[in-house]
Order: structure tokens, then sequence, then C-alpha cells
């Protein structure tokens, strides 16, 4: 996900564990509560060993619906997924009223705990009006259905032609014609527009349901489930990105004048001194991985070239898959279409495969076989799917599952890897009681295959057979840090503003009438990207981030990004590594496997600062293991920068 790397999404933010990856689709009903149980004389311990109990023993049938409703797309599909979310959200209200009498009462420390938890379990927070709930639920699936069956469209009868986010991303991947990538960006940018009148109201039910609960807003509901005040935790994030966003300003201002060097300073850049949207290799401009052509530092300092080698492994199961024997009265066309499809698959799974490698060398265990023939792998043809990559939880008990649609991609694989990491998150913390399987905070769950990420250094990639041996030079250094900075340094801005967007939303201080300009404006700020043409009203870009209609809240990610690399700094002192940072790589260390383990198992049952400790000896979150990770690359940027001008105007943001 990515969610990146995106996905992401996360349904419940407790018991329910679809991972933070997925979209933040509500799981169905619990049975209705026996009278007996309801009666004055539970306990708080025996309320939260009910609420337990229900949710455990129902959690496949919950997830099921949802799972559904995300790859098999149509009208029915949403209907039992409304229908699911309408009867959880109701349970759940009733479930965090009940809680309500044990206010001010002396609890256990894990007792108290899990009813705080209880009432942060959701980030749609559903009125307790019957028609509104059912209103809002419909609304959240309704929006989702778009964006998973978007698809951009020109030309009319038999010339029309379609593409979907696979497809428009394919040009901003690989296209260097500015105005197919320009098309391109814009058309995935139609898929929005019949949204906005939805997510109009969808803000003012889920305020309600927030007010509901005690909060001024949903956005203070979002904000408060990280151990700290919703204040607390604003004023964290900007402290964090304070420490990054100098190191973020030189990679944009190398990235400024290579797009001048490319396409001509009157197209490189936006006037102000922006990024143009739609030159950054990627739909919201959140990983420029796909910029490598362009952004290498050193052409011959090694290959790194993952993309080739998995495009060599694809063309091998094609291969393989032709030479095969058929039916003989199958086609060319129909031998070669199986093959395809037959490849394709083999492919995608080769790729889990070598990931879920990684992770088992650390002395974790396999993926189970359930995993292997329920996941989705590829994009089926007969149907529309959610493609943005999720992990999914189906019933707490080792039913785990991807969906993706993967393609032979450096991109795809790292993906791969990062969803692994909420699975294996999902199976460490199974042992805990629901309302304890998540993470530390959402940050954490994104962080984990993320630290696995930063592991792939260019020495790993070279011992699975992913690049060459690579070379020992200042050169090839800095390509490896380049490489990994398109990636972990662009996101950073991106992972900071979506949720500025929406908490302003959600408080009033950006009202409809000015819900793309703000959009606009805060990428700028944040970012330093503008649209090359007006994006007025008419638009509703936020849309067209599937985060947006998922309603997934998007804080999680930036602060993952800070996450990891404290992590990854603490698995490397764990495996005994010595040496710069950005050389180690931990795989095959099962010390630094035990202690990654023991901080997974621990979900969601105590304070994040404390399981922070327990891995990293620290209870902050802190920027300082990313800073000492780019060392060499931040100086090599303002070397290359010296005598330019960088940073920009954020008025200039062509909203």
């Amino acid at each position: 996900m990515k969610p990146r790397h995106a996905l992401l999404a996360a349904a419940i933010a407790g018991a329910l564990v679809l991972t933070a990856c997925r979209r933040d689709a509500e799981p169905a009903p619990a049975p209705a509560v026996s009278k007996a149980a309801t009666q004055s004389g539970e306990t708080a311990d025996q309320f939260v060993a009910r609420v337990n109990a229900e949710v455990r023993k129902l959690s496949t049938e919950l997830n099921s619906a949802q799972w559904l409703s995300a790859t098999y797309i149509n009208g029915d599909s949403e209907l039992v997924a409304a229908k699911a979310n309408e009867r959880w959200l109701g349970q759940l209200n009733t479930w965090i009223e009940q809680s309500k009498r044990y206010d001010g009462q002396a609890l256990k420390p894990e007792t108290a705990r899990a009813l705080k938890l209880l009432r942060l379990w959701t980030s749609m927070p559903a009125p307790k009006d019957p028609q509104k709930l059912e209103e809002l639920t419909q609304l959240a699936t309704r929006m989702e259905g778009m964006y998973g069956a978007g698809s951009y469209c020109t030309g009319e009868g038999s010339t029309r032609q379609c593409r979907d986010i696979g497809q428009l991303s394919d040009v901003l991947a690989k296209s260097r014609d500015y105005n197919a990538q320009l098309d391109a960006w814009q058309g995935w940018h139609t898929i929005s527009i019949p949204m906005r009148k939805d997510y109009v109201r969808f803000a003012e039910l889920v305020n309600e349901g927030a007010k509901e609960l005690g909060f001024a807003d949903a956005g203070e509901l979002w904000r408060s489930g990280y151990d700290m005040t919703p204040a607390e935790l604003a004023s964290e994030s900007d402290r964090l990105w304070g420490q990054v966003k100098p190191l973020y300003e030189q990679l944009h201002c190398y990235a400024r004048g290579k797009l001048d060097a490319q396409y001509g300073k009157d197209k490189g850049e936006v006037a102000g001194g922006l990024l143009p949207a739609h030159l950054m290799g990627n739909l919201w401009q959140q990983d420029w991985s796909n910029l490598w052509d362009i952004l290498q530092p050193y052409k011959d300092a090694g290959s790194l070239d993952v993309n080739g080698a998995l495009k060599r492994m694809a063309d091998a199961d094609l291969a393989r898959e032709l030479g095969k024997p058929v039916a003989s009265d199958a086609s060319a066309a129909e031998r070669g279409f199986l093959a395809q499809r037959a490849a394709q698959l083999a492919t995608a799974k080769a790729m889990t495969e070598r990931a879920q490698d990684f992770y088992v060398s650390l002395g974790m265990p396999k993926l189970p076989e359930s995993y292997w023939q329920k996941s989705q792998f590829v994009k089926p043809l007969d149907r529309d799917v959610v493609c943005h990559a999720s992990a999914w939880d189906m019933n707490m008990a080792g039913d785990v599952r991807t969906k993706m649609c993967i393609a032979p991609t450096e991109e795809d694989l790292t993906t791969i890897y990062h969803e692994l990491g909420h699975l294996y998150y999902d199976l460490a913390y199974n042992a805990q009681p629901p309302i304890f399987q998540n993470g530390a905070h959402d940050g954490f769950h994104e962080a984990i295959g993320d630290t696995i990420v930063l592991a792939m250094t260019p020495k790993y990639l070279a011992s699975v057979g992913l690049v060459d041996e690579p070379k020992q030079s200042r050169e090839a250094l800095i390509d490896a840090q380049m490489r990994m900075a398109l990636a972990k340094v662009a996101f950073l801005p991106f992972g900071l503003m979506i949720d500025r967007w929406r908490w302003g939303v959600f408080d009033g201080s950006i009202q409809p009438d000015h819900y793309n300009a703000a959009w606009w404006e805060l990428k700028a700020k944040y970012q330093g990207v503008a649209p090359a043409t007006k994006r007025g009203e008419e638009f509703f870009d936020p849309g067209a981030k599937y985060h947006v209609p998922g309603n997934t809240p998007y804080t999680r990610y930036f602060l993952s990004h800070i996450l990891q690399f404290q992590f990854y700094k603490a698995l490397c002192d764990a495996s005994g590594f010595k040496g710069p940072l950005y050389e180690c790589s931990f795989y095959g260390s099962k010390a630094a496997g035990d202690k990654y383990w023991a901080m997974l198992s621990k979900g969601s049952s105590q304070p994040w600062q404390q399981t922070m400790k327990e891995l990293t000896g620290s209870e902050k979150m802190d920027a300082s293991a990313v800073l000492e990770y780019f060392a060499p690359l931040q100086d090599w940027l303002k070397q290359q920068n010296a005598g330019q001008q960088c940073g920009w105007q954020a008025s200039a943001s062509g909203a």
C-alpha cells in the first residue's frame, strides 16, 4: 500500500483486524445481546470477555462480506457489504453505550484499556439514527465501488477505449511523452467527480456519529487512538516532519532540475518551482521510483534494475507455460491466452514466495496453505475488483490473505513484502484477545513490512538473483540511496497532507465549495507539487486516491515511514551488524526475528510507548534514524543543488 504503497486500508481498529492496508470497511454484525448478558450485574471484566467472544466467534462471517465486496464488485455484493456494515455499526454503538456504565469504576488496567479501545474501534463512526446509519453504509460502499470500477474512456462506438488504474499508471511510469502522461493523469481523476456529493454527505454523517461518541468531530476521534491527546498527536507529526523536511527539500530540488533537463523548464516545473503532478511517475506523486531512468545519479555504477530481473522471470514463466501440452483442439490464440494467464499467476506467486522467504529466514512460520488457495494474486478477467493492495485477517485464527493485481515490477514486489508484514503481525498477535488484535498504534502496522523492505539492500537483492553483484563505490552507494529515497523520502509529505485535508473537512475549516482548492493548496505546501492545468471545484481530486473514498486514516503511513527506520536500526543492532546503517540487512538473523516477533505478539495490549521501548529502547518516535540512513545522499544532494534556487512558492499551486 504501498499504501504505498497503498492501502490499503484499515478496517476496524482492533478486533476485526482487516489489516491497516485494507479499506476502512466495517465488518458484519454480532448477534443480538441476550437480556441476561446486559443486566446491570455484568461486571466490566465479564462485559469485555463477552464482546471478545462474540467478535471472535463471528469474525469469518464479518470479514467475508467485505472480501466479496472487494473481489466481486457488483450490486449484490455492495448490498451485502452495506448491510453488514449497517448491522455491525449498530451493534458497535450498542456495545459502546453499554460500556459507559463502567465509567468511574476502579478497573483492572487491561480492562480499562479494552474499554478505551472499544470506543475507538471504528474510523467510520455511525449516527445512532437507524436511517442515517443505513445511509452512511450505503454511501461508503457506493464510493468504494466507484473507485474499484473506475476507468477512463475515450472515443465512441467501435473506437471506444477504456483504461483502468493499472493501465493509466503504466503510462505515467513508462512514457516520457508529456501529453500522454497528462492525458493519463487527468483521465484517472475523472473517476472521482461523481463522488463529491456523496463525500459531502458522508462527512456530515461520520461527524454526527463522532459527536454522539463524545468527540468534537471525526478527525478528533481519529487522532485519539495514539495513547496521547489529539492535540499532542498533531503536534508530534509536525515535529517529525520538521526533522525530515530539509532532506525532502533537497530531493525535490534535484528532481526539479532533472525534469527541467528532460522536458524543458517551461514543462519540467510549474510556476513557483512546483513539480508537475503528471510527471512524477505516480498518479498521486507519493512514490517517485518510476522516474529512475531520469533521476539515477550514476548510470554506470552497477545495475539496480529489479524490473528487468522480474521481466525475465515473467518471460521464463510464459515460455514454460507455452511449452506445456494442451488440448489438440485448442487454437493458437486460445493456447497463448491460457499460457499467459497461467504465467501471470505463476510469476505473482513466485514474487510472493520470495517475500515470504525473508520472513521465514528470521524464524517466522510459513504462511498457511489456505493463503495460497484463497488470496487474489492477479486481476480476474470476469469481474471488477479493487486492485489496491491489501492484507486481510479473515477469522483471527490463521486465515490470512492478500488482495492484489500483481505485475512483475519492483514496485509490486516491495508492496508484497509490505503486505506480508501485516499478515505476520496478524499471525503473531492472534493469541491476544480480539480487542487487542491490532497494531500498537496504526503506524506500527504499516511499518512492519516496510522495515523488511529497508533490509532489501543491494547485497540482499544480489543474493536472491534480482540485481547484479553490487559494486563497492561511492557512486554505487549514492545510486542505492537514491533508489530508496524515491520511495521513502518522496512519500513523507504526501503521508502527512491527506489527513490534514480530512481533518479540515471534518472540523469545518475546509468547506465543500473549497474541497479541491484546499487539496491542491496542501499538496503545494507539503509536497511542492501542482497540477499543470487548472483544477476547479468541478473536480474532486481527493477522491482519486483510494484512501479518501475508502475512508482510511492516512497519518499512519507518515508515522510508519518514521517508525520503520527506528525498527530497522533496532533489528540491525539485534542481529549484531556492525557498519553504516544503510548497509545492514538482517536477512537470516534469528536474533532479530525473535525480537521482532516478540514485539508483534503484543498487539495493542499495552500503550505503544511501552512496546516501542521494548524493541528500540526509546518511548519516542524520532526521525534521527532516517537522517542517519540517508546522510550520504543528503550530503550529495546538497553538492548537486549548490547554486540552485531550491524550495518553492506554495501559493502558485495552479488550483
